[in-house]
């Protein structure tokens, strides 16, 4: 019988996490009410996907006794801990989980939790290319993906679990335990979720806690809030970095294990048991050292689930990358054409734009205006860019900013900034679209403003 069975479960928010969480629930036995802010015609897909379903709503706004009568709540990432009705629920002593921690606690096979700042969809999606070389399967989900509770509903079986782990998800984790952790960076985050910085850095460091000293904890030794992790952790510690260990010395140089390679290198190499192994990324599809990272990081997730060192260079030679994250899209007339629509920060920008070490780019950026301060990109427009094409509400304090720094246009549409970018375009160059902004002056997600994007190039 299940242990859900009659019990009054809240399920707050209502989107794919709220959905399959309500299903899994009500599947066993459950009793099962819904909570959001959002009214009911802004969640029509949602109440289309659940229309079989015996479910209680509360929709418009969160009530306290709707929170205070159940007896099991499961929020989503999207929702705030400091929401009132939750904080009275904590007080009254209701349990509360997410549906990260919900998922673990059904899951049986190993876990591999991938976090940060930047970069973890990549790894996220690389590492489960090297699994599947290994003729292994895998489950790939969490904060960017399938809720990782539908592998339980749906009743898959893998051999792995790899969950993208947001730090929002992080702030109710409690329990997890991953057999394998990876945090690729911390980097500023500016977000109203957090008080602080630091208040950032210890919603992330609360996945480090949940390792015990049998998980594999993977970190950036590059990255000086990841090194003191490794110093606080009692886990095995793979390390990966920029820095020949020699070099570094001491104890770091003694003990490593993990990855590492030289700026501009076309090989990574990692010192696995006692032994140092070569991977090749000189042909590999995802570019920048940013990239070469991300692959360091997959390379030791892997390594530590005892993937084969092959396997590992297959995937890496196999991986295509990841939608809108520095996405070749076509060459026309020797014009090469990148989707970098997920770059919604100025270090996203940067990190795009120094992946191009030769070639003049054409960027195409702007859109939702915001508190970036867009001057940080000015040495980096006037090194890297030939052209600027701006757009959206940001355009003109962007063109404030940066556009003495190269040549500057301003447009209204995305159609025209493509067009121009075209005709002002010569064999050998870039056009990259890495907006520097978030998208939701024209478009609901940088996804959809993407797919846009790769329509339009298609077209031409």
């Amino acid at each position: 019988m299940s242990k859900f069975k009659g019990k009054r479960v809240l399920v707050v928010g209502f989107g794919a996490t709220g959905v399959a969480v309500a299903k899994y629930m009500s599947r066993h036995g459950a009793k099962v009410s819904v909570s959001d802010q959002r009214q009911r015609t802004e969640l029509n897909d949602s109440m289309k996907a659940t229309a079989d379903l015996k479910l209680e709503y509360e929709l418009g706004g969160h009530q306290s006794k709707t929170f205070l009568a159940a007896e099991l709540i499961v929020v989503s990432q999207t929702v705030a801990p400091n929401l009132k009705p939750l904080e009275e629920a904590r007080a009254a002593n209701i349990p509360i989980m997410s549906e990260l921690e919900l998922s673990a606690s059904l899951i049986k096979e190993p876990i591999v939790a991938v976090t940060g700042t930047y970069g973890k969809t990549t790894v996220t999606h690389l590492l489960s290319e090297m699994i599947r070389a290994e003729g292994k399967t895998c489950y790939v989900g969490g904060s960017a993906g399938q809720p990782l509770i539908t592998y339980v509903t749906e009743g898959l079986k893998n051999d792995y679990v790899i969950a993208e782990v947001s730090s929002f998800q992080l702030e109710y984790a409690d329990k997890m335990v991953p057999s394998v952790a990876v945090f690729t960076n911390i980097e500023s985050m500016v977000h109203e979720r957090y008080t602080s910085f630091d208040h950032y850095i210890e919603t992330i460091k609360k996945m480090l806690k949940l390792c015990e000293r049998n998980s594999f904890v993977t970190l950036n030794y590059d990255n000086s809030y990841l090194r003191r992790f490794g110093e606080e952790s009692s886990s095995k510690l793979f390390w990966f970095t920029r820095q020949n260990p020699l070099e570094v010395g001491g104890d770091f140089a003694e003990n490593f294990v993990g990855t590492y390679f030289a700026p501009g290198s076309s090989t990574i190499t990692a010192k696995i048991n006692g032994r140092e192994e070569q991977y090749d990324v000189s042909k590999a599809r995802i570019l920048g050292d940013h990239n070469k990272e991300n692959i360091m990081a997959a390379i030791c997730a892997a390594r530590s689930l005892g993937i084969s060192s092959k396997a590992v260079q297959q995937g890496i030679a196999d991986f295509k990358g990841v939608a809108h994250r520095l996405e070749f899209l076509r060459k026309k007339n020797g014009v090469y054409f990148f989707n970098d629509s997920r770059s919604v920060d100025l270090p996203g920008v940067s990190r795009a734009l120094m992946a191009f070490k030769k070639s003049p780019v054409i960027l195409i950026a702007g859109g939702k205006e915001g508190n970036t301060e867009f001057g940080g990109l000015s040495e980096m427009v006037r090194s890297k860019c030939k052209m600027l094409i701006l757009l959206g509400e940001a355009k003109e304090r962007m063109n404030r900013a940066i556009g003495d720094y190269a040549e500057t246009y301003l447009v209204g549409t995305f159609e025209e900034a493509i067009l121009l970018a075209y005709q002002k375009s010569r064999s050998g160059d870039i056009i990259l679209l890495s907006p520097g902004c978030t998208s939701y002056d024209m478009f609901r997600s940088f996804e959809e403003r993407g797919e846009y994007f790769k329509k339009l190039v298609s077209q031409l």
